[in-house]
């Protein structure tokens, strides 16, 4: 039966398309437009260098805590908690001058809901034409939010995210891409 209705539905999603006039799709795609939704200041503890592996050099930074603020699209604010027991898992490429990150971790919000994150991104330092070194610093967090809770819409929608250094703290604002 659930092959039957997945047959369907790919079946009218194609006859859809095929019905979009192709003026409508050639059109040239807009500028994405960002909306800012959420700084995060999350807490860790020092590096651990697990060494060169067959992936490359691994160093994991484990997340103890951190709080954050954000804003719904509806305009109302919301905050929270990081929870302790994340990771940042780093892989390091000292050939390029490159790291992958990949970090995992919870939020919870004041009013209680849990929320999933997975962040991944890239940290380079390419040597730049004028022989100086650059310095790039992106990621694409990922939410999974429950989806019967107020902040399911974190779940369907696609967002950027640029760090920031503080004291103690690495700050992380996050921007939805409308």
């Amino acid at each position: 039966m659930k092959k039957t209705i997945l047959h369907l539905m790919t079946t009218m999603a194609w006859l859809l398309m095929l019905a979009t006039p192709l003026t409508a799709m050639a059109q040239e795609p807009t500028t994405p437009q960002l909306t800012h939704v959420l700084t995060l200041h999350v807490a860790c503890s020092p590096a651990q260098t697990l060494g060169n592996t067959a992936m490359g050099k691994r160093i994991v930074i484990p997340i103890i805590g951190g709080h954050f603020e954000g804003t719904h699209p509806n305009g109302s604010s919301f905050k929270g908690d990081v929870l302790a027991g994340g990771a940042d898992y780093q892989l390091v490429d000292t050939i390029r001058n490159r790291t992958h990150l990949e970090a995992i971790y919870n939020i919870r919000t004041a009013d209680g809901v849990m929320i999933h994150v997975r962040n991944e991104g890239v940290l380079a330092n390419p040597i730049l034409p004028n022989g100086k070194t650059g310095f790039y610093f992106n990621t694409t967090p990922v939410f999974e939010a429950p989806t019967e809770s107020c902040y399911a819409w974190l779940n369907d929608a696609t967002f950027v995210c640029t760090p920031f250094f503080e004291q103690n703290t690495i700050g992380l604002k996050v921007w939805k891409v409308n």
